[in-house]
């Protein structure tokens, strides 16, 4: 990939901001709201869930698993994304959106039951350290779920599912899924452990 077209990208999807950043949070929101909600119908959330949303963009999916979680923290490194999505979850009063990424969540340890991500896995970039800080911000027994874009995504699916499994993740379960419009996804759910909680 090329300079400008790495640049592009970041403007656009990563960090969005400027005329890019508002042109990718659109597509971001309509392109990404069928795995927005499959992520969250995965979830099997019951009200009870405080859960962890990385990188919300516009917040599709943010506001879909409000609805259904007792309390979610979106962290998201783009002030214009941020605003968008407290914007479309205004008036719901169990979400707090900050700055953050999914290297450097801000979080407490052990804080979350659910962690959700859609399409900016490949945007990661340091892939382990993120998922050893998502790991440390779940609960013993929590559920880690990742969704990107297959075609975009450094390693594929099995890639993917190998970084989830040495990061000390348990029970990984990674398939393809097709959503009506647009690419496949590469989608992958895996535990924390109960055992092993205190990491060295």
């Amino acid at each position: 990939m090329g300079h400008f077209a790495g640049f592009a990208l970041d403007r656009a999807f990563g960090h969005p901001r400027g005329l890019l950043g508002t042109a990718g949070g659109a597509l971001m929101a309509r392109s990404n709201a069928a795995a927005e909600h499959q992520v969250v119908r995965l979830a099997k959330l019951t009200g009870a869930e405080d859960v962890l949303v990385i990188g919300p963009g516009p917040g599709v999916g943010l506001r879909a698993a409000a609805e259904l979680a007792a309390r979610v923290v979106a962290v998201e490194p783009s002030a214009p994304m941020r605003q968008a999505s407290c914007r479309r979850c205004a008036e719901l009063p169990n979400i707090s959106v900050v700055d953050g990424t999914a290297e450097a969540t801000g979080q407490p340890d052990a804080a979350f039951d659910v962690v959700l991500s859609v399409n900016n896995v490949q945007l990661w970039p340091d892939r382990a350290e993120a998922l050893a800080e998502l790991r440390r911000v779940l609960r013993p027994g929590g559920v880690l779920l990742l969704s990107a874009h297959e075609r975009w995504l450094p390693g594929g699916r099995a890639g993917l599912h190998t970084d989830v499994q040495e990061a000390g993740f348990a029970d990984v379960q990674t398939w393809a899924w097709q959503p009506a419009r647009g690419t496949t996804q590469a989608q992958t759910r895996a535990i924390r452990p109960e055992w092993g909680f205190t990491d060295g």
